[in-house]
């Protein structure tokens, strides 16, 4: 069985958003707009992706 993987991409910046927001997107491991980072499909990072899916692109990854 293989493990989904969700790639998410910063694709706007937080810059004139909530710090929560800005916190979100830094948790997730994002620093600069275009930077991609892959995270284990689980509730909690569907949950943080769906806080901020406005700044971010995100893609299902086969892993």
């Amino acid at each position: 069985m293989t493990e989904k993987k969700l790639s998410v991409t910063l694709v706007k910046s937080p810059i004139g958003y909530t710090k929560r927001q800005k916190a979100v997107v830094q948790s997730l491991g994002l620093r600069k707009i275009g930077q991609t980072v892959v995270r284990s499909d689980t509730p909690v990072i569907r949950g943080m992706v769906n806080k901020v899916s406005h700044l971010l692109k995100v893609d299902e990854v086969e892993a």
